[in-house]
């Protein structure tokens, strides 16, 4: 009788560590999704490759198609920076979702008991990580290239921390919309850059302003506005988009 009494608390007990094992903490399943995502960007380097490689092609034929005066080139560095790591960025977007897609783990992370929205921030954030980080650590190399004076070296380091993201979190709504199209990546092209030019527009800006002597910290804020506003929002636009391109 004893054992009775005592086994259906084991058994209470039991299921709910089975239950807490089966269903992970929503920190848990965002840092499982960064994990997996970064293991599998370092697995297929080539396609990690690609944007660096197509960041630095595109700055270093600039001077070779343009000019290769110093001033020249010292004046317009940050804004060739600035265009070919957007280029770079939106280069290797329709690659965000479409493997997930392609091989079914999409629609296993619509049905998993967590939020859809915490899980594709997981995933910018890791895509993040293996695209824009790889471009701001370059962009020195290559802004000295182009003469950019050291001392603006600090202020583009910044501009790209706040950019680089912004780009992923807005291309991450494109990649949602057009994964599940055989050609989207023509359509995620117009999707986005028109989204991208505010972020542009801030980013040479804010180089500008410190080259010519003035204040930049309303440009920083404003690009720091810009990436809290798109941390909050287009995860869940990003996600609503994914659930209108399963469901179709």
């Amino acid at each position: 009788m004893l054992e009775d009494r005592k086994s259906p608390g084991i058994s209470q007990t039991a299921r709910s560590a089975t239950a807490h094992i089966e269903n992970p903490g929503v920190l848990a399943s965002m840092l499982g999704i960064i994990r997996r995502d970064l293991l599998l960007a370092f697995r297929r380097r080539q396609d990690l490759a690609n944007p660096l490689v197509f960041f630095v092609i595109v700055i270093t034929l600039f001077p070779l198609g343009v000019s290769p005066e110093k001033s020249f080139l010292a004046s317009a560095a940050a804004g060739v920076i600035w265009v070919a790591a957007l280029l770079a960025t939106l280069l290797s977007l329709d690659s965000l979702f479409r493997a997930d897609y392609e091989d079914g783990a999409l629609e296993q992370l619509l049905l998993i008991p967590q939020p859809l929205f915490l899980l594709v921030l997981g995933k910018v954030l890791a895509y993040w990580l293996v695209t824009g980080v790889p471009l701001i650590l370059l962009s020195p190399l290559l802004a000295i290239m182009l003469h950019l004076d050291v001392q603006l070296l600090p202020v583009l380091l910044l501009s790209l921390l706040l950019g680089t993201p912004v780009l992923s979190l807005i291309g991450a709504i494109g990649a949602a919309l057009t994964v599940g199209l055989r050609f989207g990546g023509v359509l995620l092209s117009l999707l986005i850059l028109p989204l991208y030019i505010p972020v542009l527009i801030f980013g040479t800006g804010t180089v500008q302003a410190a080259a010519n002597g003035m204040p930049v910290q309303g440009s920083m804020a404003m690009m720091g506005a810009l990436l809290l506003f798109a941390l909050v929002t287009t995860p869940f636009a990003a996600a609503a988009g994914l659930r209108i391109s399963i469901a179709n």
